[in-house]
């Protein structure tokens, strides 16, 4: 890597530069998954926990909807989930 390079990313790490899931249509990652978190409504407390933990940000905090089409299913979510309202199921299982 050029020193242009890596100052470049030096300068992005300490200006604490972050992404939006989808910050490019070449990184959709949900189509190699083979588990997907499946949440249950009646067992949420929004208390967005699941949002927090999640290592992609591809949870919203309002409503707690999981984008599908960026979900690696690692399963952080579920397993952060106090009430057990997020289980994974395998992706070709019906929710």
């Amino acid at each position: 890597m050029g020193m242009e390079k890596y100052e470049f990313f030096v300068r992005r790490a300490r200006n604490v530069l972050t992404y939006d899931p989808g910050w490019s249509a070449d990184n959709r990652t949900g189509a190699w998954r083979a588990m997907r978190p499946v949440k249950d409504p009646d067992k949420c407390t929004d208390c967005a926990l699941c949002w927090l933990f999640c290592p992609d940000g591809i949870i919203a905090r309002e409503g707690i909807v999981i984008d599908y089409a960026y979900c690696k299913g690692c399963g952080i979510c579920a397993t952060e989930c106090p009430t057990g309202a997020i289980r994974m199921v395998p992706e070709t299982e019906e929710a």
